[in-house]
C-alpha cells in the first residue's frame, strides 16, 4: 500500500468574489467548474509556471480533479482544484489559481474562493452537511480561520463546517 503524503495547502483568499473580478477592470465574470482533462493537462506545466503536476492528481482514481473557467471560455483555466471523497466528508488535496491569477499582477479575484466553495457544495451534494478538510500550510492557518470560516482540528488540519460551507456556497452558487 502506498503512503499518500498530506500536500500543506497554501493559496490565498483574495476576496469573496460571488463569481470572478477582474482586478483592473472590477468586472465580474461568471464561472463554471469542469471536469480537468488530459489535454488540458498537457498546457499546465511547470514551462508554463504552474506550481503543481496535475497530470499526476488526474491520473490518480481515488481523487476527482476540476477546472475553473469562465462561462462560454472553457480553454482558459483559471483555477484547479483536486479532492477526494471520503466516507463523511471531501477532503482537499491540492488546489492552484492559473499562474496569471496569483501574486501582485493577478488578472482576477475570486478563484480560490470558488473552488473551495465548489467543494463545500460537493460535500452537500453528498449528504456530508459542508464539511470540507484540508492540511494548511502553518502560516496560513489563520488566514483561512478569517477568510473561509475554517476551525483548526489538529496540527495543521481545518476543517470547513456546515456553517461556513452553507456561507461560501450561497456566495459563489446561489439558486434562482
Amino acid at each position: 500500500m502506498q503512503k499518500s503524503t498530506k500536500i500543506e495547502l497554501d493559496f490565498e483568499i483574495d476576496g469573496l468574489t460571488n463569481s470572478i473580478r477582474n482586478v483592473i477592470s472590477g468586472d465580474s465574470f461568471a464561472t463554471e467548474v469542469l471536469r480537468l482533462t488530459k489535454v488540458d493537462v498537457k498546457q499546465m506545466t511547470r514551462k508554463n509556471s504552474w506550481a503543481f503536476n496535475w497530470k499526476i492528481e488526474l491520473d490518480d482514481n481515488t481523487k476527482e480533479v476540476y477546472k475553473l473557467t469562465i462561462v462560454n471560455n472553457p480553454n482558459i483555466i483559471q483555477g484547479v482544484i483536486s479532492f477526494t471523497i471520503q466516507s463523511d466528508h471531501i477532503y482537499m488535496d491540492l488546489l492552484e489559481s492559473a499562474p496569471f491569477n496569483r501574486g501582485s499582477n493577478k488578472l482576477y479575484e475570486g478563484v480560490a474562493g470558488n473552488l473551495v466553495a465548489y467543494a463545500c457544495k460537493v460535500s452537500f451534494q453528498h449528504g456530508f452537511d459542508g464539511y470540507v478538510s484540508f492540511t494548511a500550510k502553518t502560516q496560513l492557518i489563520e488566514h483561512y480561520t478569517k477568510a473561509l470560516g475554517a476551525t483548526l482540528f489538529g496540527g495543521q488540519l481545518m476543517i470547513i463546517n456546515t456553517i461556513a460551507a452553507n456561507r461560501l456556497v450561497d456566495k459563489y452558487f446561489k439558486t434562482a
